[in-house]
């Protein structure tokens, strides 16, 4: 159901792209977008819209926000950062590095508590996550990965971390930490709704709600003196039309208007 959904929306993506050609100065180099790699899914089927539509190259870097964060600080060639959390995007701003300023954003997202299928224990709450058989729980490394900030500000705000942190396997990348879960390295994990839906390892247990957890917000900027700035400004705004919008929402991602 997921592929015939996503290719329903490449159709109507195809109809209603950019209509003004791209010109010979951006069509020249490829568009270079480092992105928390939790977009993975939707950002590689709608960039490769924008590349059929525009004839544009385009190269997608897919990696933890704080590792995107460092390179393009260390100055990485890099015309577009979409980042998993505010705190990433202003260690890019306050380098003085970005064009779009404030940066846009784009999406928003929904922390759930995942165990490993077929796992009989059934943590239906966060409170649950402090019983003896929860001996791992896989999080974001919560000293700079958002969605392992993310879930650290939560478990406080439940008066929960103190008694989890010892237990907590940090991973690179949210998409680690769901790998940890589906390889059973942990009992548990706090990770991202968008990144649970996408494996047939996990099973959701717990939905945190929107209003209880910390706002999730992935900010997107073009990155001053790019080379090919242009050309990101416009997959910018590409990306936030209404029909890129549904394939965001189709895996599980929150439009910021509704987030609240």
């Amino acid at each position: 159901m997921q592929y015939i959904l996503l290719g329903f929306g490449l159709g109507a993506l195809v109809a209603c792209g950019p209509s003004t050609p791209l010109s010979n100065v951006e069509l020249s180099r490829p568009l270079r977008v480092s992105a928390a790699i939790s977009l993975s899914g939707p950002l590689q089927i709608l960039t490769e819209d924008f590349q059929r539509q525009t004839g544009l190259p385009v190269e997608l870097n897919l990696a933890g926000s704080s590792t995107l964060a460092a390179q393009i600080i260390a100055g990485a060639l890099v015309d577009l950062y979409i980042s998993a959390d505010t705190l990433q995007m202003a260690r890019v701003a306050n380098e003085g590095i970005l064009e779009t300023n404030p940066p846009v954003v784009l999406l928003s997202n929904q922390l759930v508590i995942i165990t490993p299928v077929g796992v009989a224990a059934s943590f239906d709450t966060p409170e649950a996550l402090t019983a003896p058989a929860v001996r791992r729980l896989a999080l974001g490394d919560p000293s700079g990965v958002p969605a392992g900030v993310y879930a650290k500000r939560f478990l406080e705000s439940r008066g929960l971390w103190s008694a989890l942190r010892r237990r907590v396997v940090p991973a690179r990348s949210a998409r680690a930490a769901l790998v940890t879960v589906e390889t059973a390295e942990a009992d548990a994990g706090i990770v991202y709704r968008t990144d649970a839906l996408s494996s047939t390892r996990v099973q959701v247990t717990y939905e945190v709600a929107v209003d209880d957890a910390p706002t999730i917000s992935y900010p997107a900027a073009v990155v001053a003196n790019a080379a090919n700035a242009p050309a990101a400004r416009r997959l910018l705004e590409f990306l936030q039309r209404p029909d890129s919008t549904v394939i965001f929402e189709q895996a599980g991602f929150i439009p910021p208007a509704t987030a609240g």
